[in-house]
């Protein structure tokens, strides 16, 4: 699973068997539409997972997250996940 930073400032999740080559794939724009429209791309997180289908599980629920929890997962702030996780009604 992997997080990659895009030009306009947004962030793109996906999921590989092969990190290098998919990395190389969106940054020539042969990636995802939303990556090939904003280019270049930098890699800031990667997660590695025994089975392509875990990782799959984790993209999915990464995807969900908010821009600040995902933020917090790239600089490595796990303790701050748990809070970025509530609901501002859940307070």
């Amino acid at each position: 699973m992997y997080i990659l930073l895009c030009s306009d400032g947004s962030y793109y999740t996906g999921s590989t068997k092969y990190l290098e080559m998919r990395v190389a794939q969106h940054q020539s724009g042969e990636g995802a539409n939303h990556t090939a429209k904003h280019l270049p791309v930098e890699l800031v997180y990667a997660e590695e997972y025994p089975r392509i289908d875990w990782a799959y599980k984790r993209e999915k629920q990464v995807q969900g997250w908010s821009r600040k929890k995902k933020e917090a997962l790239i600089e490595g702030k796990k303790e701050a996940l748990p809070e970025l996780a509530k609901k501002v009604f859940d307070k």
